[in-house]
């Protein structure tokens, strides 16, 4: 095949793969992530469910693709990351359950030796801890009020982060996510006092 038509080829390849994304995206919106067949996003995109397969030969590649889609959205440079940028996002995220849901149930499955998210969420997660600790380190310098260097707070921080959301999509009427995450900050600017440190 010539140089051209292999690149003709391989664009759109590539144009397929976003489109298939873009709708597995819409599907788990509308559905949640046990609704979210190959077979409802096959048909959105105008394909048989084996054609889609060619693309992303499992549903758990389709939803780490849409996972990876999901983070280039939410995306901001570390030097503009701030804790109330962080607010906002909990926030947005409180206003999209389907993807919410599709994260915390493929996190839970990735634990397990061989699955395919593993490796995007331990990348991940070194990524994200990083750039927590430079959003505290801006936020605090190089100690936090309670005395943690931002390195040993971040974490946290991602803990509350994912902890809230699991307890938020369990029990929506009670766990109100962006304020306890608003709650969790104030409590991180909070001089814990001599005999409370």
């Amino acid at each position: 095949m010539p140089y051209g038509d292999a690149m003709a080829a391989r664009t759109r390849s590539e144009e397929r793969r976003a489109e298939i994304v873009r709708a597995a995206l819409d599907v788990i919106a509308e559905r949640g992530y046990r609704g979210a067949s190959l077979a409802a996003v096959a048909e959105r995109v105008g394909l048989t469910q084996q054609g889609l397969l060619h693309h992303f030969p499992t549903k758990e590649a389709l939803l780490v693709a849409v996972l990876k889609e999901r983070d280039q959205w939410d995306a901001v440079p570390d030097s503009r990351w701030r804790a109330d940028l962080l607010a906002s996002l909990v926030e947005y995220n409180a206003m999209r359950p389907g993807i919410i849901q599709t994260f915390s149930a493929l996190l839970g499955e990735s634990v397990t030796e061989g699955h395919p998210a593993r490796e995007f969420f331990t990348e991940r997660y070194g990524a994200v801890r990083a750039s927590m600790a430079s959003v505290l380190r801006a936020e605090y310098g190089e100690r936090l009020p309670g005395g943690l260097t931002p390195e040993r707070a971040a974490p946290l921080l991602v803990a509350v982060m994912d902890g809230l959301q699991y307890q938020w999509l369990l029990d929506p009427e009670s766990v109100d996510m962006p304020a306890a995450f608003r709650d969790f900050l104030a409590l991180l600017g909070e001089d814990p006092g001599p005999d409370r440190a």
